[in-house]
């Protein structure tokens, strides 16, 4: 009989029932029944949780509380409901602007965290020369639809560190085609230390990046990261203890 119940869980897909159907302890049949059925869901929204982070490809983080002191939020706009992610179920965008080391990134990994962890959404992170790169090795490969549809699946997008490395022609018109494809469909968060103005000098071309700029800010948020670097104010300390 247990090979029986151990076959048909298996054909059911019922792993944690399979393993651990013996160690349950019940006062009736129904309360068996109940908590078998909550195991295998929660083992199942584990499971699921732990595949969505690995795809997101998020930055590591210090765990660190956020520090909020210098950052400026856009109208209608609070800490909680930007760590929330509120803005995801609108399919609004976030642009996260400010100096080098100020916690863009920081800010925009743990929205991404919360996003997956509470909500079991969608995410993924690039830097932008990152996805450039794939767009264009996709795109030699013949497989650029694949990478589009996969793009196509998510709920937020993080494009990290606009503004670093001036892009490749073909490259700047692949990621506007992977902006347009989001515009109204999926939210993303862009950080940059650019102000708009000065985004031709990624993208090359003024019309190209008119249009970038177009489909970013509407229907978006702006938040502004004053203050120093994060990172040369820890230097700073170390290096003065």
């Amino acid at each position: 009989m247990q090979e029986q119940i151990q076959e048909y869980a298996k054909r059911l897909k019922l792993s944690w029932i399979r393993e651990n159907y013996r160690e349950v302890e019940a006062a009736n049949t129904e309360e068996y029944l109940l908590k078998l059925f909550e195991k295998e869901i929660e083992q199942r929204e584990e499971r699921k949780i732990n595949l969505l982070f690995k795809a997101a490809t998020l930055p590591n983080v210090s765990g660190k509380p956020f520090d909020w002191k210098d950052i400026q939020l856009g109208q209608g706009l609070s800490q909680q409901s930007l760590l929330d992610g509120e803005f995801i179920e609108s399919k609004e965008n976030m642009v996260f602007y400010g100096g080098v080391g100020a916690g863009k990134t920081y800010l925009s990994t743990l929205i991404g965290m919360n996003a997956i962890q509470k909500y079991g959404k969608r995410v993924k992170f690039y830097t932008i020369a990152s996805l450039a790169n794939e767009l264009l090795e996709a795109n030699d490969k013949g497989n650029l639809n694949k990478l589009f549809k996969k793009i196509e699946k998510l709920d937020l997008l993080i494009l990290d560190e606009l503004g670093y490395i001036p892009l490749h022609k073909h490259g700047a018109e692949l990621l506007f085609q992977v902006i347009s494809l989001c515009y109204e469909k999926r939210s993303i968060i862009i950080t940059t230390n650019l102000q708009f103005g000065q985004w031709n000098h990624v993208f090359g071309d003024p019309i190209l990046t008119e249009a970038v700029v177009d489909r970013l800010i509407h229907h978006s948020h702006l938040v502004i990261f004053g203050g120093d670097s994060n990172r040369m104010k820890k230097s700073f300390l170390l290096n003065n203890m």
